[in-house]
């Protein structure tokens, strides 16, 4: 990552500062990552420092300039039909299922070299059953959530309308939850989600805007 910004930055001071930021995501999340080998590894590839820091805003930029070069493979030598990204998300439309088949093992190779993989139930399948993204699953005439980003935030919700019910946390935590949470869950087909969560918590309802025209 550092090498791909600097073929473009000449300013010592924004590559110091570059530095910095990258040197604070070495060891966060280790414990979360699988340790994989790539082509011409050696055993001492495995203290190689994986991610980038999350919650900088450099971290959605710059995969962006990492992944440049793979949009471009994708678009102008497999030629796909239709492709869509968002930084680590990505999508390969085509009407050839044996052509996708082997774009899925172009993808793979590709990747490679940049030390990426991807998830092992990504391969091709009709739109019409839907296809994740985004943290949505996708149809063609609508989106809805998956089932175990709603199940995960159920149990986020509870404890912390648990924590406010105990006087460790405030309302305004809880409805800052509840709101970020609805923000994000807006853009799928989810209005009847979204009103049964608000009715979960007794004081909130009729307090909580809902938003229930979506964009």
């Amino acid at each position: 990552m550092r090498e791909i910004l600097a073929r473009k930055i000449g300013d010592a001071d924004v590559l110091w500062l570059i530095d910095q930021i990258l040197a604070s995501g070495v060891g966060v999340l280790t414990e979360q990552y699988t340790l994989r080998y790539f082509r011409g590894d050696t055993l001492l590839d495995a203290l190689r420092p994986r991610g980038l820091p999350i919650g900088n805003l450099t971290s959605q930029f710059w995969a962006n300039c990492y992944l440049n070069p793979f949009d471009h493979f994708v678009l102008r030598e497999l030629r796909c039909p239709g492709y869509a990204r968002y930084v680590d998300d990505v999508l390969l439309f085509g009407n050839d299922t044996p052509c996708l088949w082997e774009q899925r093992e172009a993808v793979v190779e590709r990747l490679a070299r940049l030390r990426l993989t991807i998830h092992p139930g990504a391969q091709p399948r009709p739109t019409s059953e839907g296809f994740p993204f985004l943290g949505f699953v996708v149809y063609p005439t609508h989106r809805r959530l998956k089932r175990r980003k709603v199940a995960a935030y159920r149990r986020k919700l509870k404890r912390v309308v648990t924590d406010w019910i105990a006087g460790e946390t405030t309302r305004e935590i809880v409805e800052a939850s509840l709101l970020g949470w609805i923000n994000h869950a807006r853009y799928g087909d989810t209005w009847g989600l979204r009103a049964s969560l608000v009715r979960e918590i007794p004081a909130f309802r009729g307090g909580v805007p809902c938003q229930r025209q979506n964009p």
